[in-house]
């Protein structure tokens, strides 16, 4: 069953009394139902939040965000209450940039996550001028193809709609974004990447190391941009293994 924690969160599993928060933040044009399955695998050890960005599943009456820092805003929002534990943050692609943004955020409020992934997305700092956001609706859809992402082809019209415009919106999100130059984060950064992902190389992804003075490490995965779905076991394992490592 799931359950609504505040606006932009989403508990898939009853564990809040779990001793560390993972807060997951999803691509563009995903959803927090991306994440149930990690919640399910994760319980009861580590409570599992899933972002549920405006414009899509029960938000999508509400009016999209089109910037990344406007989206770590609103999700930071909803997580402070939650911060009397250690909370732990896990972005796939633009979801990256979300959580990396959020960390951010959360130091200006004296909260310290125990831990960033980085999944399929280059470091903040790293530009490429793209403009898909601009694009027809078939060039879209041709990106989706590319990257193995969800088929949108298979939803009735009106649902196709509804999903195109927040990818377009998140897209635009993602374009815009540019990084703000400030002190470097102190948690533990790990960076995930397939090795045959068309939006970020493995030495692209090993720049992550430069946005904290903790840890990094980059873990590199035979696949693409969607190279997790083929992975659930290691990265679960990985996950698993870094938290209960990491300081409290």
């Amino acid at each position: 069953m799931t359950a609504a924690t505040g606006t932009w969160l989403r508990r898939f599993q009853p564990t809040a009394d779990a001793p560390t928060r993972l807060v997951c933040l999803p691509h563009a044009g995903g959803s927090a139902t991306w994440f149930a399955p990690l919640a399910r695998r994760h319980a009861p050890h580590l409570d599992v939040l899933a972002a549920q960005y405006p414009a899509r599943q029960d938000r999508r009456g509400e009016p999209p965000v089109p910037s990344i820092t406007g989206l770590a805003a609103g999700v930071v929002a909803d997580l402070l209450p939650l911060a009397d534990r250690p909370i732990a943050l896990f972005g796939h692609s633009m979801g990256a940039t979300v959580a990396y943004e959020a960390a951010r955020l959360l130091r200006g409020h004296g909260v310290t996550p125990v831990a960033l992934f980085a999944s399929s997305r280059r470091p903040p700092a790293t530009h490429r001028g793209e403009v898909l956001h601009t694009k027809p609706d078939a060039d879209l859809l041709r990106e989706l193809d590319a990257l193995g992402g969800t088929d949108l082809r298979l939803l009735d019209r009106e649902l196709l709609d509804l999903a195109l415009a927040a990818l377009r919106v998140d897209y635009q999100a993602v374009e815009d974004y540019e990084h703000v130059p400030g002190e470097p984060l102190t948690c533990p950064v790990t960076a995930l990447v397939g090795d045959a992902d068309p939006k970020v190389t493995p030495e692209e992804a090993a720049g992550w190391a430069a946005c904290t003075t903790g840890p990094f490490t980059r873990e590199v995965f035979p696949g693409g941009h969607f190279f997790l779905t083929g992975h659930v076991d290691a990265v679960d394992a990985l996950i698993t293994s870094r938290l209960v490592a990491a300081p409290r």
